[in-house]
């Protein structure tokens, strides 16, 4: 069966960024938004790159990370569908800091920095919608400096673990999917990946996880949740 093209419009009406704007908006938006297919690997922008837009991921995961002089790497944030990056550097017209690397076959869609600019110079609530997700990222930023210089590395690694359980969540059993390589999640976690695999098996050890390949079976939630302080 032949893949049907990407159409621009329809996906940018569901991104929460976009998703109010009338029609007439997102058709000029579209106008100037390129589609990006990067294989695994692909590097999209590396530190010093101009920011000239807005990155939105339609499919595969991408890896933002800082590298040093060195050589050394620290991944900063993992990204999926529908979540976007480079916001902020559109008003501050700044070079990147990180660079931005698929970890899988990905899709996006690049959307030029004129759009927002002009987008937001018509609609303030657009303008909004931008500053509370920047105050999102910003949050996360300081809950990750809260987690790296306060919980342990066992506490980091529950956390993510349980990342997608929600106060609405009422089973109490749940399966998580490692969605990259456990050195590219150690890295996120602050952790090398010795010390992430290890604490892995410690868990397991306990009876909180069962480890099937990326498929983490968590039996009992609050019994792991309640690890977190040990």
């Amino acid at each position: 069966m032949p893949i049907r093209p990407l159409s621009t419009e329809k996906f940018l009406v569901n991104v929460p960024l976009f998703r109010e704007l009338p029609g007439a908006d997102i058709q000029r938006i579209a106008a100037k938004t390129a589609v990006i297919d990067a294989p695994r690997g692909t590097v999209l922008l590396r530190r010093g790159d101009a920011c000239r837009g807005i990155h939105v991921i339609v499919f595969g995961r991408i890896a933002l990370t800082l590298q040093s002089p060195q050589g050394g790497e620290k991944v900063v944030e993992l990204m999926g569908p529908g979540q976007s990056f480079g916001e902020a550097l559109i008003f501050i017209e700044a070079p990147y800091l990180i660079s931005a690397e698929a970890l899988d076959d990905a899709k996006l869609l690049h959307v030029a920095r004129e759009s927002i600019l002009a987008e937001i110079d018509r609609d303030p609530r657009f303008a909004r919608r931008m500053l509370a997700g920047l105050s999102r990222r910003l949050h996360q930023l300081m809950i990750d400096v809260e987690s790296y210089t306060l919980c342990s590395g066992t506490q980091r690694v529950i956390g993510y673990l349980l990342r997608d359980c929600t106060e609405n969540h009422t089973d109490n059993a749940m399966v998580t999917t490692l969605h990259a390589a456990k050195g590219v999640i150690a890295s996120r976690l602050n952790l090398t990946q010795e010390h992430f695999s290890r604490i892995l098996h410690q868990l397991m050890e306990a009876g909180l996880i069962e480890v099937s390949r990326r498929d983490i079976h968590i039996p009992d939630i609050r019994r792991l949740r309640a690890h977190e302080g040990k």
